[in-house]
């Protein structure tokens, strides 16, 4: 997501930056548009900080227009309104009346419990170091406060296009700021990368809107790192 010490709250309307979307880095990465009565949940997202960190790490390029470069710009605009849009009757990457997604073949959540509890809650849950019980907007402040050069998003490799769209994914980010866990005890980054691997299976519509993701990573190769172990 937008860092969370970056968002203006006195902006509750409009569009993207050129800069969010990736436009001053020549490319279009993030195309995302919404709807005119949107209100952005905690103000108008800023992805300045987190895009020059993805142009500066990533690993892959993908050609213009090549399935790889849609499902990443699908999944990045998806990112956009799970995390900055709290309606989900304004969420347009979603047919939020099928969407569900699911962890490691969980139980799944509708779109109206992920944008109650937010996006990290949903895909870390419970684990020995955190909780998935922490409200939506601490969940971000922490993972922004861990990680305050971004957690930037790639896709590595698609399988398979539509409607079933098979693919393996990477997020990445320095660890040089500091993690709370569970207990609230505080960790200090190391301000090495911070690299996680997952794979998805997304069911899409004609308009490529979302119905289902399943999504398989290990959450502990997320939060251990953050520990320093």
């Amino acid at each position: 997501m937008a860092l969370a010490h970056e968002l203006d709250k006195s902006v509750e309307t409009g569009s993207l930056s050129d800069e969010s979307k990736g436009m001053t880095y020549g490319e279009l990465i993030r195309d995302y548009e919404p709807l005119p009565d949107t209100k952005w949940r905690f103000g108008k997202p800023n992805y300045a900080r987190v895009n020059k960190f993805y142009f500066q790490n990533r690993t892959m390029k993908h050609k213009e227009g090549s399935l790889e470069a849609v499902v990443q710009n699908l999944v990045k605009n998806w990112e956009v309104e799970s995390h900055h849009i709290a309606n989900p009757h304004q969420w347009k990457t979603m047919d939020v009346s099928k969407f569900q997604a699911a962890v490691n073949g969980g139980c799944p959540c509708n779109a109206q419990l992920m944008a109650d509890v937010g996006p990290y809650n949903m895909l870390i849950g419970e684990t020995a170091d955190y909780t998935g019980k922490v409200s939506f907007e601490d969940s971000n402040k922490n993972f922004s406060s861990s990680l305050p050069e971004g957690f930037a998003f790639e896709v590595l490799e698609v399988y398979s296009g539509p409607p079933t769209v098979t693919f393996k994914w990477r997020h990445f980010g320095k660890m040089s700021g500091t993690f709370t866990d569970r207990n609230g005890k505080q960790h200090k980054g190391n301000g090495e990368m911070l690299n996680l691997i997952g794979m998805c299976i997304a069911k899409v519509n004609e308009e490529l809107k979302i119905e289902s993701l399943d999504i398989y990573y290990c959450p502990n190769d997320m939060i251990k790192p953050l520990l320093g172990k």
